[in-house]
């Protein structure tokens, strides 16, 4: 039954979640401790901030983008720009969804999930869109689709092969086709598209890389009109099933195999390598989302999936019982085996951004250490930056954006990633709270 979005459960617009009102640019910003000194790019976080001052669900706000510039020891500045979508600069009730021949309408974009950079392009992403190009002073340079190559909407997330340079991305949609894959080379040229047949207009959010295979999850969270009025229209289904879908990196839709998974959903995974005849893939899993409302997240937890592709089976096990969300690894390790994974840690079974810490995951040992900031302080997606090419994979510093509740304003925090529940090296001061959003990048200066 569609229901309206009661004004009370809008909790994307209080406190942290809420949007802030202004763009603004800070430069030489106080320091706490001293910045490593390798650490020459800039750190960008993407998340909704609705250019009116309401939305009906987080999830679709407008994009804002944070950055903060690090060079020479020192935080150059700080500025925060809306990502000028047709949404902003036509207004909000003159873009549709479809186009004029009734098409979906794929420059429509909020551009508010996340930001990446690929082959020298910085890429603002929202999964229902094609990607927003912006400046790497956060200006907005518009649509891009490719050289019109990309014809279906383009995912927040994006695999990135450490070994060829190529982008892995995928378009999902809730008209046919509902799920293509995409590859871009090293230089950003889409090189291949594929359609993947799923069994339905499912809500696919993320996916994972090996070094030899694609893995895409078809999981029980679908298109639903009748949810619209709850913001989002997509609602748990008890009839869809799980599965998932393995295949060859850039290869036939054809060679595609499915397992089928207990019924779950996942946003985020964390990684997934090759081991023999084993795909291994963990992920940050809920046993259910969105059965009563689109507003109710429950809580995810570390989780690991083996699919077995000479016998055609499926192991499944829990890691960890505390809640996890937005997880990140070494992005050298991506597609690869890896050793530590960071995530957010949640004080609470809530899974409440505003009661959250960092964790490091050891996967090789089944150890996890905590960095909690403290009362009052909550965390965002950690972003792990190594101290060189060829540095040890806890080498290096995790960056996360923090709000301090009682300054009411947030922070860049920079940890040693081998001491990770030791004091920040380094703490960057911002000028104002940056709301709770999605995800980030560091972006290295070229070498």
């Amino acid at each position: 039954m569609s229901q309206s979005v009661d004004a009370s459960n809008r909790f994307h617009l209080r406190g942290n979640f809420a949007p802030v009102a202004e763009e603004i640019t800070a430069t030489d910003l106080e320091v706490e401790g001293s910045i490593p000194p390798e650490l020459r790019g800039a750190y960008y976080r993407n998340g909704p901030n609705p250019a009116t001052g309401t939305s009906a669900h987080w999830f679709v706000g407008d994009g804002m983008v944070h950055g903060i510039r690090l060079e020479e020891g020192r935080a150059a500045w700080y500025r925060n720009r809306w990502v000028r979508t047709r949404y902003i600069s036509e207004g909000e009730g003159n873009v549709g969804l479809v186009d004029e021949q009734g098409r979906v309408d794929f420059t429509a974009a909020r551009a508010n999930t996340h930001i990446v950079c690929h082959a020298g392009r910085l890429l603002a992403l929202v999964e229902s869109s094609f990607p927003t190009e912006l400046s790497r002073d956060l200006d907005t340079v518009g649509s891009f689709d490719f050289d019109g190559r990309l014809k279906t909407s383009m995912t927040a997330h994006p695999k990135f092969c450490p070994t060829t340079g190529e982008m892995h991305f995928f378009g999902c949609t809730f008209a046919p086709p509902f799920l293509t894959y995409h590859v871009a080379d090293a230089d950003g040229k889409l090189v291949h598209s594929e359609e993947i047949p799923v069994r339905g207009p499912t809500m696919i959010h993320d996916f994972a890389l090996t070094a030899s295979r694609a893995v895409f999850m078809d999981l029980p969270v679908v298109f639903s009109p009748e949810s619209l009025g709850e913001g989002m229209p997509y609602a748990w289904s008890d009839d869809y099933g799980a599965r998932v879908g393995v295949m060859p990196r850039g290869g036939p839709a054809a060679d595609l195999r499915w397992f089928e998974v207990e019924p779950c959903y996942v946003f985020h995974p964390v990684n997934a390598y090759d081991a023999g005849d084993e795909v291994v893939m963990e992920v940050a899993r809920y046993p259910e989302l969105w059965r009563a409302s689109s507003h109710d997240f429950g809580t995810a937890t570390l989780h690991r999936w083996r699919f077995d592709l000479a016998s055609g089976r499926v192991s499944e096990e829990p890691l960890d019982d505390r809640g996890i969300e937005f997880p990140r690894v070494d992005p050298r390790c991506e597609t690869l085996q890896h050793r530590y994974a960071w995530t957010v840690g949640f004080r609470s079974v809530s899974g409440d951004p505003s009661l959250s810490s960092l964790v490091r995951y050891d996967l090789q040992t089944g150890t996890a250490v905590e960095h909690d900031g403290g009362p009052g302080r909550a965390a965002g997606e950690p972003v792990f930056v190594p101290a060189s090419p060829d540095a040890a994979e806890d080498e290096g510093w995790v960056l996360a954006l923090v709000y301090d509740q009682g300054a009411d304003r947030s922070e860049l925090v920079i940890l040693d990633a081998a001491r990770f529940d030791a004091s920040p090296v380094a703490t960057v001061k911002l000028p104002r709270r940056v709301p709770f959003g999605f995800h980030g990048s560091w972006v290295s200066d070229p070498s």
